[in-house]
């Protein structure tokens, strides 16, 4: 690396990536070479001294980033300079017998404008050499003297017109072709076009493209956690939209800037032992408020003035990029974000998103080498899994204020270009039945028929193509289990939001087992996981995806448990018969033992015509019957309930459910003594589940309440409906689903 003292426009140069990046703190021209003349000459020089650069960073509080393409660009110009003072066009030597008086007075200009304009302004350069030749040709003077006019022609023959042609071969000359004519010499919108920086504040590694898309059309705006700016923008001839994340650091004054990198500096030195980082929420507490009072303290020695609601900015920003996960909480913070990729190599591409309104989205940030490094430490510690050469896949989860989502990190030898991570984003509160009736993904009916389902305690399988939302839909089923029912959760990567549950006062215990990738030795597999959790009392037991050997402990719970306690899980498949052909075929559960599985939930994603859009969508509830012995399709044992009716865009019940003939639901019926042998009493309770969770919805919209379909309300407004119906069958000597109703809609006013 070569290094040149720290003064205005020195650089530094590294050689293994050929990035120069250039001191510009102090410079009295600001960091910019589209803006700045003095700015692009210094570059044009710094290339012909370096000509193996190929990006260039201007660091001032912020990093200014010129990539490949853009120095390219600049290079041109430094060669073209090179080449014509090699060439000897703007030699003295180069002057014509009794010239000497014509090339004295025109050559300085030439030289001029090519060995200092050319590097301050290349198109300007070029206008201005254009337009002297256009005035020698057509100058007038000296008309009674031929040799003047032979000078003049020779003039431009053997020095205006090769440097021109050599100016010409210039790209950024080539593609300035339209802004020639008329233009102002010394303006720099044209350069504004083509140079554009990534930028990336002192305090952080992450580059960002701080314009949007050229030729962008804004599709969509909105603003998380108050403060991030999110811009959705469609753009010609591109399938992919661009998500433009534009949050609150990258906009702040240069006061602010210096402040956050003094404080960086401060807690850089705080070196996290292994124990705080498998600790995050205690680090990031610690760090908030050592943060808080260091900037506090910075900014009193600094003389800047901050109130109380700026000091707290600056510091979720300082805890973002030193004890948080940086740009990565910006994008799962996004209620709107289902999936986040950072490919391999890291550093040559943008991040990617998976939006749920515009699909797979380009973003505006591009992560660096070094913060992928940090990711991939910090998640190898949290999870206490290995991530090495012997164990080169990482499968584990994460949690940043507004987000959570499961961590798959892989690294050489499996990706030959180095580290590459894949964020499935979850909610950070637990998804409800009443959200995905608000969002299309289950009819209000469907949602009172699986609240029936999940009461009472049948084995439910979750089906569907990976990100359908299998998972969520089994995490909102599982607050319709009664807070008087016990669960236990087997998952090996950390997706039930069992905190928040906790939280509601749920009695629910997690166990963790063995990754099915990652195969940590100190981790119980999952189907002795499974075998344990039935020794840990009576209790409702649920999967979070039946992946391999744990389908047969699965399916032992399931014949044992089935018939007291829900058990629910979920697995990859399209239908019914698909979730049967993976569980017996793949997974080796024999037929006998599918026979324990009830109910088949499935869970798909729905495409639009163009193929641009994509719906989450429930697209059957199916009881699997009992009375089959080779093959359950061609013995008609998978019976549809709900079936999904693509021009209704919507669940729909069929005649099996409508007329009472479901064996499941007439087996949960015989189990409550008020309701056997009675279809119509198991009817009305479902519609008024139903009832229940589409009031909701329809209120939550009428009062702008977004609150009342969220876990905390939905649980209680659950719980209200059985005290409800007990009252109402204690004082009628039956439930009334009417009165049941009036009375929680009277319950709802009061809450409201």
């Amino acid at each position: 690396m070569a290094v040149r003292d720290k003064n205005v426009f020195d650089y530094e140069y590294e050689e293994e990536t050929g990035t120069v990046r250039v001191n510009m703190l102090g410079s009295i021209y600001g960091a910019s070479i589209e803006d700045y003349p003095e700015v692009m000459s210094r570059v044009i020089n710094i290339l012909q001294e370096v000509p193996g650069a190929s990006s260039v960073i201007l660091s001032e509080s912020r990093d200014y980033e010129y990539g490949e393409e853009e120095i390219s660009l600049l290079r041109g110009v430094a060669n073209a300079i090179q080449e014509i003072s090699s060439e000897g066009y703007l030699s003295q030597n180069i002057k014509t017998d009794n010239c000497d008086q014509l090339y004295s007075q025109h050559l300085p200009e030439v030289q001029q404008t090519v060995f200092d304009k050319m590097r301050r302004d290349p198109v300007g350069a070029y206008v201005e050499l254009r337009r002297k030749k256009r005035h020698m040709q057509q100058s007038k003077e000296d008309s009674e003297y031929p040799q003047q006019s032979r000078c003049r022609k020779y003039f431009i023959q053997d020095v205006i017109q090769p440097v021109l042609d050599r100016m010409e071969q210039c790209e950024i000359i080539q593609r300035a072709t339209n802004y020639i004519t008329g233009h102002h010499v010394g303006d720099r919108e044209v350069y504004r076009e083509y140079f554009h920086p990534l930028v990336r504040p002192n305090f952080m590694l992450t580059k960002f493209m701080s314009l949007p898309p050229e030729r962008g059309e804004e599709i969509d705006r909105y603003t998380v956690r108050n403060d991030i700016e999110v811009t959705t923008y469609r753009v010609p001839d591109k399938t992919r939209p661009v998500y433009h994340v534009d949050p609150p650091e990258f906009n702040l004054p240069e006061e602010k800037y210096n402040l956050l990198d003094a404080a960086r500096r401060f807690m850089a030195s705080h070196d996290p032992e292994s124990g705080e980082f498998a600790r995050p929420e205690r680090m990031q507490n610690v760090f908030q408020n050592i943060g808080r009072d260091m900037l506090r303290d910075i900014s009193n020695q600094m003389n800047i003035q901050l109130g109380q609601e700026e000091l707290e900015s600056l510091t979720d920003i300082l805890n973002r990029y030193t004890s948080g996960l940086g740009v990565l909480e910006l994008l799962l913070a996004d209620p709107k974000i289902e999936d986040v990729y950072v490919n391999s190599p890291v550093g040559s591409s943008p991040i990617y998103v998976k939006h749920q309104d515009y699909g797979e989205c380009e973003t505006n940030l591009i992560p660096t080498k070094e913060e992928a490094e940090s990711w991939a430490t910090r998640f190898r510690i949290q999870s206490g899994r290995p991530l090495d050469e012997a164990n080169p896949v990482l499968d584990t989860e994460t949690e940043v204020t507004g987000g959570r989502a499961r961590v798959a990190v892989i690294q050489e030898n499996l990706s030959p270009e180095g580290l590459a991570f894949a964020f499935r984003r979850h909610r950070s509160k637990a998804w409800t039945l009443p959200l995905f009736i608000k969002n299309n993904m289950i009819s209000p009916l469907a949602a009172g028929l699986l609240s029936f389902i999940v009461e009472g305690n049948r084995s439910v399988l979750f089906s569907g193509t990976r990100g359908a939302g299998k998972s969520s839909l089994l995490s909102a089923s599982m607050l319709e289990i009664m807070k008087n029912h016990r669960i236990v959760t087997v998952e090996d990567t950390l997706e039930i939001p069992v905190p928040q549950m906790k939280d509601l006062g749920y009695n629910i215990e997690r166990m963790k087992s063995r990754s099915v990738i990652t195969q940590v030795e100190n981790e119980m597999s999952a189907d002795n996981a499974i075998r344990t959790s039935l020794r840990l009392g009576d209790s409702a037991l649920v999967i979070g995806e039946v992946r391999s050997d744990e389908a047969q402990a699965l399916y032992e719970a399931m014949r044992v448990g089935a018939v007291a306690n829900f058990v629910g899980g979920t697995i990859h498949g399209e239908d019914a018969y698909s979730v049967f052909d993976r569980v017996v075929n793949d997974l080796d559960v024999p037929k006998t033992s599918f026979k324990a599985t009830d109910i088949i939930v499935s869970v798909n994603k729905i495409k639009s015509p163009d193929g641009m859009e994509t719906y989450r969508r429930v697209t059957g509830i199916t009881e699997v019957r009992k009375e089959w012995t080779d093959d359950p399709v061609e013995e008609n044992a998978f019976v549809d309930l709900m079936r999904y009716d693509s021009s209704k865009d919507r669940l729909v019940p069929t005649d099996t459910l409508i007329n009472g003939e479901s064996l499941i639901l007439n087996r949960i019926a015989e189990n409550i003594k008020e309701w056997k042998n009675d279809w119509d009493a198991v009817w009305n309770n479902i519609q008024l589940r139903k009832d229940i969770k589409q009031k909701l919805v329809e209120k939550a919209e009428e009062e702008d309440r977004d609150d009342l379909l969220e876990a905390e309300f939905v649980v209680k407004a659950n719980q209200q409906f059985h005290i409800l119906s007990e009252k109402v069958n204690e004082e009628y000597g039956e439930q009334q689903p009417e009165r049941i109703m009036n009375r929680w809609e009277e319950w709802l006013d009061q809450q409201l």
